[in-house]
C-alpha cells in the first residue's frame, strides 16, 4: 500500500478537522433525511384528515410562509438535537464526523441551537473552512465548534488534531 493510500484510512484522520467535501457529502444526507421526515409528516397529515373528514384525499397546503417556518424549526430540532445527543447527525454518522465544542465535548444546548440556526441564516459561512487553518466555518468560529473525524464513536480529540 502507498503513502498516499494509507493517508485515507480511517485510523489515520480519526480526530482531525473535517473537510469542505465530507461536512458537504453530511449536509446532503441531512438535507435528504429532513426533506423525508417532512413528506412523511405531510403524508401522516393527510391520512389523519382523511380518516377524521373523508374524501377526497389531499396533502396539506400551508402556503410559503409557514411551510418556511415549518421547515425552518423541524431543521433546527433535528440539528442541534443531534449534535446534544449523539454528537452527530444521520449524514455525519454516513461520513464519520463528528461536531464538538473545541475541546473534544459535547455541544451544549444552546450552542448546538445557535450553530444549527446559524447554519440555516448563512450557509454560505462553509466557503470559510477551505481558508481556515483548523478548518473551520463562520458557525464554527461564531459558536466555538469544531467538526472531526470520528470514524470509532469515542473522538475526545481538539480541533487542532490532538488527542485531549
Amino acid at each position: 500500500m502507498s503513502p498516499v493510500d494509507r493517508a485515507h484510512e480511517p485510523v489515520d484522520v480519526q480526530g482531525r478537522p473535517a473537510g469542505i467535501v465530507s461536512r458537504g457529502v453530511a449536509a446532503v444526507v441531512d438535507g435528504l433525511v429532513l426533506l423525508g421526515a417532512v413528506v412523511v409528516a405531510e403524508l401522516a397529515f393527510a391520512s389523519v384528515r382523511y380518516l377524521l373528514l373523508g374524501p377526497p384525499f389531499s396533502m396539506p397546503d400551508p402556503g410559503p410562509w409557514i411551510t418556511l417556518g415549518a421547515g425552518g424549526v423541524a431543521a433546527v430540532a433535528y440539528l442541534a438535537g443531534s449534535w446534544v445527543t449523539a454528537g452527530r447527525t444521520a449524514g455525519d454518522q454516513v461520513m464519520g464526523l463528528r461536531v464538538t465544542n473545541r475541546s473534544g465535548a459535547r455541544l451544549s444546548p444552546g450552542a448546538a441551537v445557535a450553530r444549527a440556526v446559524l447554519w440555516l441564516v448563512i450557509p454560505w459561512g462553509v466557503l470559510w473552512i477551505p481558508a481556515s487553518r483548523r478548518r473551520a466555518s463562520v458557525q464554527d468560529l461564531l459558536v466555538g465548534s469544531a467538526v472531526v473525524h470520528d470514524w470509532y464513536g469515542h473522538s475526545r480529540t481538539s480541533a487542532h488534531g490532538r488527542r485531549a
